[in-house]
């Protein structure tokens, strides 16, 4: 949470932490600005300080959204520095910034610089303010950075967020059911109107126009995969891919609120009118394993050992796992969840030693079994929240069925 910020920067012996970028798909820079129209920004958070924002006078009143104090970016003149130093793009910029922290009083200490901008553009800056400022350590945080800590837990309002995505994403779902279910079949593949074979790419033309009229985006696209294609995890699935009877569908969709702010995160798998016996044994498998660990989640357990009952479960209805073997590639591949925010994947990780599922938490919870040589793969996925009083809230309910009717 944002409240633990100062704490984090304490334990990490951080004076300030420096974020540059947009406001919109920059998690760093979201976390204090929310979804404001800001292209380009400095956020600068001293230890025991509010943040500041320096952004440009033309997006002043977008930043003043934000409810941070707001400096004029234009004040530190860009054009004059560019002559002082002989039209050198880099070490204007860098001469710039020295300027706004000498103005903070900030020329010595530990600097954690973050945000999303061009890698060597960052390194251009930054070497040559590392030389205008020499007691200024620059501090590259990876892993577990200060970002990364305090939003692994949520408060309420992220939480709220995250639940309206939910309702937008199963409603997306549910228009795609129908949309499904609207075809005529024609040898055990959907037809459309001009007689053509319905494809991946147009289910997922679909999926893009109703999540757009809900109010999200979808800029990560969306797992649609059937076939071979289920059998691998993160395969999207191939657009040419026709729409068939009886095979395994895995839908995995994760869309965002506008501007990069929160996601939800949602599987499902789906046989179209009806599922042979072999892909109906998967599902009752993964089924009977996302049961148990539904059953079982509770506040402050490990997620380590959730994964670890993952395994546990599967291998005893005779699949591998990825505790045998971490390089296979059928059977259970992967972990059975992670926590998700402004990030789709972020902390805690159910493969991390030290993951708590403590109060606040956001995680998914998504078994699932993969056997692309058999051309067909399985996946149930829902996001939870750990509440403060140990209740787990499915953010989004929706049916798990695996057979979808064909009403044509």
């Amino acid at each position: 949470m944002k409240n633990d910020i100062d704490r984090l920067m304490e334990e990490r012996d951080l004076d300030v932490l420096f974020v540059s970028g947009p406001a919109t798909h920059n998690p760093a820079m979201h976390y204090f600005t929310g979804n404001v129209h800001v292209n380009q920004a400095y956020l600068i958070k001293e230890r025991g300080k509010a943040p500041l924002l320096f952004c440009n006078p033309m997006e002043r009143e977008e930043a003043a959204k934000s409810g941070m104090e707001i400096r004029n970016l234009a004040e530190y003149k860009i054009t004059e520095i560019m002559k002082e130093v002989g039209g050198d793009e880099v070490k204007a910029s860098a001469v710039r910034i020295s300027r706004i922290l000498t103005e903070l009083g900030i020329n010595s200490g530990r600097m954690s610089i973050n945000g999303i901008v061009e890698a060597g553009c960052v390194y251009s800056i930054f070497t040559q303010l590392k030389e205008l400022l020499p007691e200024l350590e620059l501090v590259g945080e990876v892993g577990d950075t200060v970002f990364i800590k305090a939003m692994e837990t949520k408060e309420e309002y992220e939480v709220a967020r995250i639940r309206a995505m939910g309702q937008i994403t199963t409603e997306v779902v549910g228009k795609t059911k129908k949309f499904l279910q609207s075809h005529k079949v024609e040898n055990n593949i959907l037809i459309k109107e001009d007689g053509k074979a319905l494809t991946i790419a147009d289910v997922k033309n679909k999926i893009n126009l109703w999540a757009s009229e809900l109010g999200a985006e979808n800029p990560h696209g969306t797992i649609f995969a059937i076939g071979r294609d289920d059998g691998i995890p993160h395969s999207v699935g191939t657009p040419d891919d026709v729409l068939e009877l009886g095979k395994t569908i895995v839908f995995d969709i994760f869309l965002q609120e506008p501007g990069g702010g929160y996601h939800y995160d949602f599987t499902r798998t789906w046989c179209l009118g009806f599922a042979p016996d072999t892909e109906q044994k998967i599902y009752r498998d993964v089924r009977a394993v996302y049961d148990k660990l539904m059953e079982e989640v509770e506040k402050d357990m490990s997620f380590a050992q959730l994964q670890e009952n993952t395994c546990e479960y599967f291998e005893e209805l005779g699949h591998a796992t990825i505790r045998q073997n971490p390089l296979i590639e059928e059977g259970y591949v992967h972990g059975v969840g992670h926590g998700l925010g402004l990030r789709i994947h972020e902390y805690p990780f159910a493969r991390g030693k030290d993951a708590i599922l403590k109060s606040g938490v956001v995680v998914t919870i998504e078994p699932g079994l993969y056997y692309p040589s058999k051309g067909m793969g399985c996946r149930l996925e829902d996001t939870i929240y750990v509440h403060p009083d140990g209740k787990i809230e499915v953010l989004a309910e929706y049916p798990h069925d695996l057979v979808v009717p064909m009403d044509a």
